[in-house]
């Protein structure tokens, strides 16, 4: 059977764990958003091809370093979960702690390890948190996409285009 919170502190468990929770995802979202700008940015300026650059190379370059920055942001954002829940007591050593934060960030939930009681709440908040972050990582990647293939489209148009200066 279901019960509501009792007075034995239910109530004030899930009051901590929201009070805890709620910072740290506020925290990962400052991480995300960061590394996300600094994606724009760098793939404003590197979208289309330098003068000698392989058109690939040049295409593929911007992706694959807003790939990595935000695998490496979701990343540093599970190990903080990990390093909250050492903080709390819940993990003796940083590994099975980054472990069970990757199983609740990516939402995979194998359920082989499982918090105490007091804590229990911040498994789905993580969840919650890393559905949100790893949905930002895969919007700006859609977003770098587009600029790339809009420069490539843009740079065959212009190769089409007749040169004026060629007019006899």
């Amino acid at each position: 059977t279901c019960r509501a919170a009792t007075a034995s502190g239910r109530g004030d468990m899930t009051l901590k764990n929201l009070l805890v929770g709620v910072p740290a995802m506020l925290v990962c979202l400052i991480v995300q958003v960061t590394v996300v700008f600094w994606c724009v940015r760098y793939c404003a300026r590197r979208s289309a091809p330098g003068p000698g650059d392989r058109v690939l190379l040049a295409a593929v370059r911007p992706l694959v370093a807003s790939m990595l920055a935000l695998m490496i942001a979701n990343v540093l954002q599970i190990a903080l979960w990990g390093w909250l829940f050492v903080l709390l007591g819940e993990f003796e050593d940083l590994y099975p702690a980054i472990y069970h934060s990757a199983v609740n960030f990516t939402s995979l939930g194998y359920g082989d390890v499982v918090m105490n009681q007091e804590w229990k709440l911040l498994g789905p908040l993580e969840a919650a948190n890393g559905v949100l972050m790893l949905a930002l990582t895969a919007a700006t990647l859609t977003a770098v996409l587009q600029n790339i293939i809009r420069s490539q489209v843009d740079a065959i148009a212009a190769e089409q285009r007749p040169n004026p200066d060629s007019r006899n």
